[in-house]
């Protein structure tokens, strides 16, 4: 079975499915484009759910499916409207058969210019079933490339935090993990520029000798053994190899043109955080949206508060959880077990005391205050979670005494910068009050 591709038979076979190839490339760009621009915005919510709980490998392994999800559209795209000229093409083709450039009845010298420049319409259209194949191609192979980048980043944090952050392995372990760490930064930067220089380091014979290990090694670590036919077969092609070249410029330009907004003022830009002339929609629970806005630092329950108290929510992150640590040693754990886990794992785990929980959230307690108009409110902070299931700590605070209109709410929170310890304004939310 595995000779089966030197037989004529089958050699027949791929040249058949060759000329047929433009019906399943339709019909797999349409269902594609179809997938991912359903799949896209439960990426993006699912992202920024990762970013506001700053889940460093989850938002990693998330950005790494927008980038494919947004290649992939932006390329089945093109190659949709490339292959719909090309079909439209072909249907010209059957009515007016090639371009009669004496029938135009141009200059000599336009004729000529024309002749050379356009040349028959049959050529045109064979340049545009090669655009359309290669576009259709690379599309798929661009992806593989974002998982090579993803592996090839996933394997030196997973070095750094196996063998370089925990210390509870022995030194052996660490230098055992330097050692690996520079192997695999090196190998990266040799193999980054093999690839942007087309094949440069295969074709010495003296650094093709120091670069093979590593070639070999990179070949699992990025899968390209899966895709190496593939990428050969685009670089002994002249189309596909100047095609290469342009490719990052093109995705440098659409990054930066969808980074573009049109900017209504000289003085606020509209997306800046609260302040006490800036209402920012992230500070209100109220007004988020129900798929796509999240809290994302403080917030309070709505812009115009009609009950007699008001809600304060700050957003859990690692570093509140470091400034406790920095302002009570003693809760720092001997080993840190924050970061990826497994349900199995932690049911076996050693349970906290509820005494230590108690000092994690008056500490908590020390560290946070909030102010309204300049006045201290008593605040008793408590692990809760937003109405969009964001986990953080809230506290309520009567309000019955306030003045009906505007009011400035500020969260105040503890630092220590060297040995002194400062308060900083954490957040600055405007309200307006109006009871019922």
């Amino acid at each position: 079975m595995s000779d089966d591709y030197n037989k004529p038979t089958f050699k027949k076979l791929l040249n058949k499915l060759q000329e047929e190839s433009w019906q399943l490339e339709l019909l797999i760009s349409g269902f594609a484009i179809f997938g991912l621009f359903s799949a896209y915005p439960n990426l993006e919510i699912a992202y920024q759910h990762t970013q506001n709980e700053n889940n460093t490998f989850f938002s990693m392994v998330l950005v790494v499916a927008l980038s494919a999800c947004s290649i992939l559209i932006f390329n089945l795209l093109f190659h949709v409207l490339l292959r719909g000229l090309w079909i439209g093409a072909l249907g010209l083709r059957y009515i007016s058969g090639d371009i009669d450039y004496d029938t135009l009845n141009y200059s000599k010298r336009f004729n000529t210019y024309l002749k050379n420049k356009v040349g028959s319409f049959d050529r045109y259209i064979a340049r545009l079933e090669n655009y359309c194949s290669v576009i259709f191609a690379i599309s798929f192979l661009l992806i593989f490339y974002m998982l090579a980048i993803a592996l090839t980043i996933g394997s030196i944090v997973f070095v750094i935090t196996i063998f370089i952050d925990d210390h509870s392995f022995s030194d052996i372990s660490t230098y055992f993990g330097m050692i690996l760490l520079v192997f695999l930064i090196t190998g990266m930067l040799l193999t980054f520029i093999d690839f942007i220089t087309l094949g440069f380091l295969k074709k010495k014979r003296w650094i093709s000798k120091i670069y093979f290990p590593i070639y070999w090694c990179f070949s699992f670590i990025t899968l390209s053994f899966l895709y190496r036919p593939l990428v050969y077969n685009f670089l002994d092609h002249k189309f596909g190899k100047r095609l290469s070249f342009f490719l990052v410029p093109i995705y440098m330009i659409l990054i930066w043109i969808t980074s573009l907004y049109y900017n209504q003022s000289n003085y606020f830009n509209f997306i800046e955080p609260s302040g006490n002339y800036i209402a920012n929609t992230f500070s209100y629970e109220d007004m988020l949206t129900e798929n796509s806005d999240f809290i994302q630092n403080i917030a309070i329950n709505g812009k115009v508060i009609t009950d007699p108290y008001i809600k304060v929510f700050i957003l859990f992150d690692e570093g509140i959880e470091d400034d406790i640590y920095l302002f009570n040693p003693k809760l720092n754990p001997e080993e840190d077990t924050r970061g990826i886990t497994s349900e199995m794992s932690s049911i076996n785990s050693g349970v906290v005391s509820e005494a230590l929980k108690q000092d994690y959230i008056t500490t908590f307690n020390s560290l946070y205050t909030v102010e309204i108009d300049s006045t201290l409110y008593r605040t008793d902070f408590i692990l809760g979670a937003s109405l969009k299931k964001q986990k953080g700590f809230e506290t309520y605070i009567g309000i019955k005494n306030l003045s009906e209109g505007k009011h400035v709410l500020q969260v105040k929170r503890k630092s220590k910068k060297a040995s002194d310890t400062i308060k900083k304004t954490a957040a600055t939310i405007p309200f307006w009050y109006y009871p019922n």
